[in-house]
């Protein structure tokens, strides 16, 4: 027998340290209450309808139906069967910019804050798709290899910031050749999808032409542009002491704008690549993305996986409580007449 909650077993022991002593408290309890009421020739004469056997039996039904109770909580389980597993999918990798023009708020709460609740929500969709992360600003980094442990790529996400790459700048081609040459599978041509999220502004990394070596291994680039191409935002930085200015150079504050020529470039050097712009007041759906674009392709056959099975028999445990529950009411402290 299997047990799929086998912790719940630690209720058992509230039956001898709790239960038994409350009942066998109980009883002297009211042995005792009825010595100062009457003499023990009086109380035989009282009680000569009610049966002690039968309240210990009683006693006893409840225990052993809490008992049963605590046993079907643990989820007792039998009969093993290995399953094995085939699932498809595709294989996707996130670059995720982490420069800080990223913190510009024209899209709230800012642009990559924005951008990881997305990737969150994305991660609720994927159905046997192996996922990826890197990062980039003026340096690259895999954050996240390829893999199907979506509860590992959340913890990474999570610790994902402006400081996650500590040199300046935004090396969108940097990024692209690192997914190409250290993440995706070299030994298929398809089934692979990058994800790009930048507001686009890249430091002379040739992004286009690393985008069409990307292509040339079968590589889809979906380029998400995010901030106004026009105006632009300030980006907010926090001092020491708590308050917030603005980042300057030169004396003058800096607006970041979304390059989205490039972006769209980028993703039109790949085959079926798309360019995705989000301005602010519009809603970041990697889900829909996903769905609409990633989901709907073709995909291939990923590892297979086995896990066993078992026959769910909390059912018995917890009838058994409820049938010794009713057997308790039913019967009755007196004696037959």
């Amino acid at each position: 027998m299997n047990l799929g909650n086998d912790k719940a077993l630690w209720l058992l022991f509230i039956i001898p340290v709790v239960l038994v002593p409350v009942y066998a408290w109980c009883f002297w309890r009211k042995t005792a209450a009825l010595k100062v009421l009457a003499s023990m020739e009086m109380l035989r004469q009282i009680n000569v309808t009610v049966s002690l056997k039968r309240q210990i039996l009683k006693a006893a039904l409840l225990l052993c139906a809490f008992a049963a109770i605590v046993i079907a909580i643990t989820e007792p389980r039998w009969n093993p069967r290995s399953l094995e597993i085939k699932g498809r999918g595709r294989d996707v990798v996130i670059l995720l910019d982490t420069s800080r023009s990223m913190l510009a708020e024209d899209i709230k709460p800012n642009r990559l804050e924005r951008a990881k609740i997305a990737i969150g929500d994305l991660l609720e969709q994927l159905g046997g798709d192996r996922i990826a992360i890197i990062t980039f600003a003026g340096s690259s980094a895999v954050k996240c290899p390829l893999t199907q442990d979506y509860a590992f790529v959340r913890m990474v996400l999570a610790d994902i910031s402006t400081e996650s790459d500590t040199k300046g700048g935004t090396d969108i081609g940097d990024a692209i050749r690192k997914a190409t040459e250290e993440v995706f599978d070299k030994q298929s041509r398809e089934y692979k999808d990058l994800i790009l999220i930048t507001d686009g502004e890249d430091h002379d990394s040739f992004p286009v032409e690393a985008a069409q070596k990307a292509a040339a291994q079968g590589i889809r680039i979906i380029a998400i542009g995010l901030g106004n191409e026009t105006e632009g935002s300030r980006i907010p930085i926090t001092g020491p002491d708590g308050r917030t200015t603005f980042l300057k150079y030169k004396g003058q504050e800096v607006w970041s704008k979304l390059d989205a020529d490039t972006l769209r470039k980028v993703a039109a050097a790949t085959n079926g690549g798309r360019y995705i712009g989000i301005e602010p007041g519009t809603d970041l759906d990697l889900g829909k993305i996903y769905k609409e674009i990633v989901a709907s392709a073709e995909k291939r056959e990923t590892e297979s996986a086995t896990m066993i099975t078992y026959d769910e028999r909390f059912q018995i445990f917890l009838l058994a409580g409820i049938l010794l529950l009713v057997c308790e009411v039913l019967i009755s402290e007196r004696k037959k007449a």
